[in-house]
């Protein structure tokens, strides 16, 4: 196994709990059932030592580099791992020219590229020909989208395998091995800790199995002889904050998750993605913002309230911050799903948008515009212009306020619910004023 970027650490001896206690076979590889467990495609490509190129996509902790860690020594390949944020164009070309002294004596190759996300189109290129050819079985391993992040020409020779963040029970169940080990773990040290602060250190670490040995570690070291008390762990998960990764997949996700929450009028929904947001870090007044967007998209006219409630919930959260600001989001976050609905606002807007793009520069009708000069009002500027307040109901039945080219569009439909039901009643009958007069 080669990696062309060991660290000091390394070199020194010193190996972390969490790399020490890396799984060695599949059998000892917990969370990932549904791409390693038994029938699964990637299983049987490994007990047949049938190797392909992949990609594969999952949160921290979850066990990418162990799995093709694994793989390389199943396959009896040699493993050669390059990380993204160190590596350049240097570090690939040696990294293939290993490869190809290998494939002359009858070997093979495993190129593991770390964190593949950061290398740019052309470093994600460069290996194309030799995954092509055959030269190296290219394994890429990434938190980030691949569908965003890589290049289609690279997507479309390697398998994307989707990796889950670990369940508190596979946590614990790493944890425990990590306790009972005498020879990679803890084992030796006969520590004990009640099974209450294990599950909490599971908790801590939501769903990174690295975080979770690496907390455990610490917890050993700061222990007052061979006892792990809830103090010391209670200290240790103290202000953790979950999985939140800004302007990530994960951040996306969320925000998507409360909006449609809003959408779908589930206040329950609604507050909770809210709340993850905000205990993984997002900025409140970003909320604040994407809430405003919802009183307008998904609530409109429906329920105008919501739009001056979701303003006053941002200018309390810039004007107060923390946790007046938040409790306020919430509030608007909550009346929001539970108002009645309506999407015929946006709808118009997009439908009125299109058309305005669409059919160039209309020329706006001679009586609606402005009359200012003599030379204007001779032109016939403002001629037969009725106003609206002269006439009976304060409505000129009949009059257009349409280019002549778009005269009878409509673009806006009210909805059955809430105010616009109102709405739509009254649109209704002035245009039937507007059929009488004609």
């Amino acid at each position: 196994m080669e990696d062309l970027f060991d660290s000091d650490s390394e070199q020194a001896g010193y190996r972390p709990l969490a790399d020490r206690m890396r799984p060695c076979s599949l059998e000892e590889f917990r969370g990932q059932v549904k791409i390693v467990g038994e029938g699964t495609p990637l299983r049987q490509a490994i007990e047949s030592d049938r190797l392909h190129s992949m990609i594969f996509w999952g949160p921290p902790g979850t066990g990418k580099t162990t799995l093709a860690s694994m793989l390389a020594t199943h396959s009896g390949a040699e493993f050669i791992k390059l990380s993204a944020v160190l590596s350049g164009v240097k570090e690939i070309r040696a990294a293939v020219d290993r490869a190809k002294q290998l494939r002359q004596v009858g070997k093979s190759a495993l190129l593991f590229i770390d964190e593949v996300h950061r290398f740019n189109k052309s470093q994600q290129d460069a290996f194309l020909p030799h995954v092509e050819d055959g030269t190296i079985v290219f394994i890429g391993a990434t938190t980030e989208n691949p569908s965003f992040e890589l290049n289609n020409a690279l997507l479309s020779r390697a398998r994307v395998y989707v990796l889950q963040a670990l369940d508190k029970e596979s946590l614990v169940e790493v944890l425990q091995r990590a306790l009972e080990d005498e020879e990679r773990g803890l084992g030796g040290r006969k520590l004990h800790i009640e099974p209450e602060q294990v599950e909490l250190i599971a908790e801590a670490a939501d769903g990174d199995a690295r975080s979770a040995l690496n907390l455990l570690e610490i917890a050993a070291d700061l222990c007052d002889g061979d006892v792990i008390d809830s103090h010391t762990v209670a200290e240790l998960v103290a202000g953790r904050v979950r999985r939140f990764d800004k302007g990530g997949e994960a951040f996306y996700d969320q925000i998507s998750a409360l909006h449609k929450s809003v959408r779908g009028s589930s206040p329950d929904g609604a507050l909770y993605w809210f709340c993850r947001m905000i205990d993984g870090g997002c900025d409140p007044l970003y909320i604040a913002r994407r809430v405003v967007r919802m009183a307008s998209e998904d609530i409109g006219n429906a329920d105008p309230r919501a739009l001056r409630i979701a303003l006053d919930a941002w200018e309390v959260q810039e004007r107060l911050g923390s946790p007046e600001g938040e409790l306020a989001i919430a509030q608007a976050i909550i009346y929001m799903a539970a108002a009645a609905k309506s999407n015929a606002a946006y709808l118009a807007y997009k439908a009125a948008m299109r058309e305005a793009k669409d059919l160039g520069s209309l020329e706006v009708p001679l009586h609606l515009r402005n009359a200012p000069t003599k030379l204007m009002k001779e032109l016939d500027y403002g001629k037969e212009y009725r106003y609206a307040h002269d006439e009976p109901d304060a409505y000129a039945a009949g009059e257009s306020y349409l280019p002549e080219e778009l005269d009878g569009s409509r673009y806006y439909f009210p909805v059955d619910r809430g105010l616009e039901q109102k709405i739509a009643e009254k649109l209704a009958w002035l245009r039937s004023k507007d059929k009488q007069a004609d």
